[in-house]
């Protein structure tokens, strides 16, 4: 029980005297002569373990206290009592001591109860059913409210669920437990226009929060988030759903869980959705949620029609939606700047959200949110992280033809690369230098060797193209020490080159070549055009499209998210192909 006693972290048990059956015999003879023990050796015995065996001999009992008493005294029958009794018989080794063993069932409750709440909720079921003593210990409160607040974040007063009629247990287990896989950041399927979906414990709610980029053309400012469902206790019921979509509250709605990384949600009262005004009146106040403009404010025709196009697809699936889980990109020590999630302008698209990544000697944007041209789970750029471009002086830098010359240069130089590395393959004489379309893994990325201009032809980008504007940047890995320079080189965009935001950063730390993916409406005759990545700082970059002489503009989404991290870079690696491989 001694040893019960310490993993318990209580004092010593009481009738624990295994320490006195430690000492030799000499010392037991000696104290057996002085005092009766003040128990029998058979009460110290704790329930389940086995008696020790009594060893067997003429000596046999020298260890024993009570074979001590038995024999000790003037008048023994093996010789004279005392000390001598002891020195005339050699001591016969003593087996070890059994170890003390003690069951769960004899700790006091409020030992129980502190052990308990220390497990993982998902073990406790198997608890309960060990026996009647666990299982009614377990219908404890303090047990779940601990697990409801270490598990999943609820700090709120959860005795005041006492007057509901909803205990701690009811939460985690009907609530929490139950749509635990739903938590998380997950994108929609809107057809080409994605989405992001925040799943959170919000209170005593689960509440999924949709993520709208700010009004275009304002970059920098913070994200936007609407509520599209909401699940949380009625009495002590399960638990009810209820759609939060359209101007009228709460109403009706339905959650099934398709599979592990899969949900769907259901209006079941999508009446609540219609406006009095019919649809011109839900045209005019989604336009304003989603633009913050009227359409009398929108000159341009063209972005009128996309945005028309836009109400009439998604307002059609009146949130009844499929889901399918994304994760955050993973960190590595080497990159230059935190991956993530960032919102960019996309011409007259409006603003988008891309997911930025690293995978070996190049990085990717993904898109989160798309459009008709580029949907959302394309890959819209891909930037070469071997091919730095070191840009010109601010003078020249206004002059489009420069900019275009040297990025084209690197251009020519990444294609020469590229017939090199296939004839080497063929020839079975090694791999060359992978490009950025390969985008292999490979180790952390190392300052290449800056090209140099060369008095090459001039090179203009293209001209007009209905084909719409499509950038994400990927980021560069850090050189081991930067150059003084890479700090803070002025920037300034040339001459001709149309930008949505004008209030663009003025320096920038370092540049990259790269291609970006460019397609017609309904992502027809997709290709990938040169242009250029500039890195300004660690929350922001820009694209500038060459043949389309159009510049954007990047900024980080700072909110935080939970329960988005990959298990591992290759789930990560699989999300990003599953994601891509249904807009294809």
């Amino acid at each position: 029980m001694a040893v019960c006693a310490r993993l318990c972290g209580v004092g010593q048990s009481r009738g624990c005297r295994r320490r006195q059956q430690r000492k030799g015999s000499a010392e037991a003879a000696g104290a057996a002569a002085e005092s009766e023990p003040d128990t029998d050796p058979e009460e110290e015995r704790i329930e389940g373990a086995p008696a020790m065996p009594k060893p067997s001999g003429a000596c046999g009992a020298a260890g024993d206290p009570g074979a001590s008493l038995a024999t000790g005294g003037p008048a023994g029958a093996g010789g004279s009592g005392g000390p001598a009794s002891a020195s005339a018989c050699p001591q016969a080794p003593q087996p070890p001591a059994a170890p003390a063993r003690c069951s769960l069932l004899e700790l006091p409750p409020e030992l129980l109860v502190e052990i308990f709440a220390s497990l993982p909720g998902t073990d406790l079921p198997s608890l309960a059913q060990v026996c009647t003593k666990f299982r009614r210990i377990l219908n404890t409160d303090t047990i779940w409210r601990r697990r409801c607040r270490e598990e999943y974040g609820v700090c709120e007063n959860l005795r005041k669920l006492e007057i509901t009629g909803v205990s701690c247990r009811d939460v985690y287990a009907k609530l929490l437990h139950r749509y635990r896989h739903i938590l998380g950041l997950w994108q929609p399927d809107i057809g080409p226009y994605g989405g992001l979906l925040n799943v959170v414990v919000d209170g005593l709610f689960i509440i999924g929060w949709m993520y709208l980029p700010p009004h275009d053309p304002h970059v920098d400012d913070p994200m936007r988030f609407k509520p599209l469902f909401r699940i949380h206790l009625m009495e002590r019921k399960s638990a009810t759903v209820e759609c939060m979509y359209g101007h009228k509250g709460p109403h009706n709605g339905h959650i099934q869980i398709v599979k592990k990384d899969e949900f769907s949600t259901k209006c079941n009262q999508t009446d609540h959705h219609r406006m009095s005004g019919g649809r011109q009146e839900e045209f005019r106040t989604w336009l304003r949620e989603e633009w913050g403009r009227t359409l009398e404010d929108i000159f341009h025709e063209h972005m009128q029609e996309l945005i028309l196009m836009k109400f009439i697809y998604t307002s059609q699936y009146d949130n009844c939606l499929t889901y399918r889980r994304i994760y955050l990109p993973p960190r590595r020590p080497d990159d230059l700047i935190k991956p993530g999630l960032f919102k960019g302008t996309y011409g007259s698209h409006g603003l988008e959200i891309v997911m930025l990544s690293f995978h070996g000697k190049c990085a990717k944007g993904t898109k989160i949110t798309g459009d008709p041209n580029i949907p959302a789970g394309q890959q819209t750029v891909e930037i070469d992280l071997m091919h730095r471009i070191q840009l010109p002086d601010v003078e020249n830098l206004r002059n489009f033809n420069e900019l275009s010359r040297i990025i084209l240069e690197v251009r020519e130089q990444v294609r020469q690369e590229q017939q090199q590395q296939q004839e080497g393959q063929e020839e079975g004489q090694g791999r060359a230098r992978p490009s950025a379309r390969e985008c292999p893994p490979g180790p952390a990325y190392q300052k290449p060797e800056q090209p140099v201009p060369a008095p090459a032809r001039g090179a203009e980008g293209g001209g007009g193209t209905e084909k719409s504007v499509e950038a994400v940047g990927g980021v560069p890995r850090a050189a081991p020490e930067p150059a003084p320079s890479e700090a803070g080189q002025p920037f300034v965009l040339p001459a001709g080159v149309i930008s949505r935001n004008e209030d663009y950063p003025r320096t920038c730390r370092m540049c990259f070549y790269g291609t970006g993916l460019i397609a017609g409406h309904g992502f027809t005759s997709p290709e990938r055009t040169p242009g250029i990545f500039i890195l300004f700082d660690e929350d922001r970059f820009g694209f500038i499209w060459l043949e389309l002489k159009s510049f954007s503009l990047y900024s980080r989404i700072k909110a935080t998210f939970q329960n988005a991290e990959p298990p591992s870079p290759e789930a990560f690696d699989e999300m990003l192909k599953n994601i891509q491989s249904l807009t294809t």
